[in-house]
């Protein structure tokens, strides 16, 4: 493999045309080939012929019949938890890799910061959800010092950026964030809520991350979090701490008891963030959709790269 990889867009609604402006103002690893929809007037598909880039508005088995197919590598889903069924199976009879920006979790669950690396060979590669991408690191960041037993997130949106594939898919959002807290995070148990915020003007993304952890210094933990923090923005630029990170501690003396699971003595680490998208197709308060597309980029670029080391 030479020079850029070709790959393609399957879904033309916000995520995947932001993902398609990335990728032509940004990427020296990716080129873009074709974006898929199923509306023919959406705006995606209007700007991608605009900006030169092949389309189709009648999926990807249409794709599958044209040239652009043949040279295309790698392949982002950006539709839905029960299309990307179909389309990873399509990817997977000729041998594509496929991106998974839905909350199917068919492939492993990656988080560029905590677990691409282990992935880079699967053919099918799952971006949990924009809630997971944007707390998971924070609570790998506690889990690698002190371990975790409980998680819960809170991630609130703009009711504004929350298009009709995340409204079909807050089960799935709810249930595949939850998973990702643990599998991903190393919390024993994770529990994930979604918030659609209707707040005018637009608020940008906000994201409430608890951990009951064993105890350890407190030192320990913000030095992890604020060192997971510069990682993160390393592709997520308004990725950033609202506040300090606050403890509560609980002995023998004071334990916190909770419902279904007893008493805990320990630390709990309150951790607040903000997310700012880059503007790049999106306004800058859909900092959800940002992380998604920035996390699915980072990770596709490291996919090629690592393919074409072993060439």
């Amino acid at each position: 493999m030479t020079g850029k990889a070709k790959v393609a867009i399957v879904g033309s609604g916000n995520i995947g045309t932001d993902l398609m402006i990335k990728i032509m103002r940004t990427s020296d690893t990716l080129m873009m080939g074709a974006l898929v929809g199923v509306d023919p007037d959406s705006d995606g598909l209007r700007r991608a012929r605009k900006m030169g880039v092949t389309t189709t508005h009648e999926g990807l088995d249409s794709l599958t019949k044209m040239p652009d197919w043949k040279d295309t590598v790698l392949v982002f889903d950006a539709t839905s938890a029960g299309a990307h069924r179909h389309n990873a199976a399509l990817c997977n009879a000729d041998n594509k890799v496929i991106i998974d920006l839905t909350p199917a979790a068919i492939g492993p669950y990656v988080v560029p910061v905590v677990n691409a690396e282990e992935h880079l060979d699967a053919n099918n590669i799952n971006m949990v959800t924009c809630g997971g991408q944007a707390t998971i690191p924070m609570v790998h960041a506690v889990h690698r010092v002190a371990s975790v037993q409980y998680a819960e997130i809170v991630a609130s949106i703009s009711s504004k950026s929350a298009g009709p594939g995340t409204r079909a898919n807050i089960d799935e959002f709810t249930e595949t964030t939850s998973k990702g807290l643990e599998v991903v995070g190393g919390a024993a148990q994770g529990k994930a809520i979604i918030v659609l915020n209707p707040a005018e003007p637009p608020l940008v993304m906000r994201d409430t991350v608890y951990t009951l952890s064993e105890d350890t210094e407190q030192a320990k933990i913000v030095e992890s979090v604020e060192a997971m923090v510069k990682e993160v923005q390393s592709y997520v630029p308004g990725y950033r701490l609202k506040q300090e990170v606050q403890f509560e501690r609980f002995g023998s003396n004071n334990p916190l008891h909770i419902p279904g699971r007893g008493d805990f003595q320990g630390i709990k680490s309150s951790i607040f963030l903000e997310v700012e998208g880059a503007g790049h197709y999106l306004p800058k308060y859909a900092g959800n959709l940002d992380i998604m597309t920035s996390a699915a980029l980072r990770t596709a670029e490291r996919v090629i790269e690592r393919r074409t080391a072993l060439v």
